[in-house]
């Protein structure tokens, strides 16, 4: 059985990250951020997948103009995914109106299991905004590089279970494609839904 591993190596050097990115805000014009932001610190939104949806190759391209929640994981997972997916869709509705408007992108990092027909039924069961997005083992291996995230795939063997390891952070991009916030961990009861709800609202009143 599947399930999500994360290493206390691999969770520390994703908080030391969050950490040092967190070193580049304070206070902006409409008050203080509660994610982490890493306006300058991280590229441009830029990516080529398939959406399991309609079975079509995008980009990002088909998402400028949106504010986008990016995160990767699996659909087997047991606890990480689905809950951080499940505080997703709270954020977009505790929007209201202006969460109608943002793109909630979920990337598998297990492509050998998860097919599309997999990865829609999986998006299906949150939110028509979450658009569950899958790649060649490039493609991935590519996106993730350049957002930095850890994931690892380890074949099931006579001794071990099937296992994925990846990184919990959501990425969010404004509706020009930059990147601006992280949220380092959104699972559990430390999930701030109420102030990344508010962070998005922001980003949405911003002009494209």
């Amino acid at each position: 059985m599947a399930a999500t591993d994360l290493t206390r190596r691999g969770a520390a050097a994703l908080i030391g990250g969050g950490a040092a990115l967190a070193l580049l805000g304070g206070c902006r014009e409409g008050g203080k951020w509660h994610s982490v932001q890493v306006q300058g610190a991280l590229p441009d939104l830029s990516f080529a997948m398939t959406r399991a949806d309609d079975g079509k190759p995008v980009t990002q391209a088909d998402y400028l103009g949106r504010p986008v929640m990016l995160f990767f994981g699996f659909t087997n997972c047991e606890d990480v995914c689905p809950l951080t997916m499940a505080n997703v869709v709270e954020v977009l509705s505790k929007m209201g109106a202006a969460g109608r408007d943002v793109a909630a992108l979920f990337v598998t990092v297990d492509p050998s299991r998860d097919t599309l027909p997999v990865l829609k039924q999986f998006a299906d069961t949150f939110d028509p905004r979450v658009d569950a997005l899958r790649g060649t083992d490039n493609q991935l291996a590519s996106l993730a590089r350049r957002y930095r995230v850890t994931y690892k795939v380890m074949p099931a063997t006579a001794t071990q279970p099937y296992r994925v390891l990846h990184g919990p952070s959501i990425y969010v991009f404004d509706r020009k494609g930059k990147a601006r916030l992280m949220i380092p961990k959104f699972y559990d009861g430390s999930a701030d839904i109420a102030g990344v709800a508010a962070d998005m609202t922001r980003l949405a009143k911003e002009p494209a």
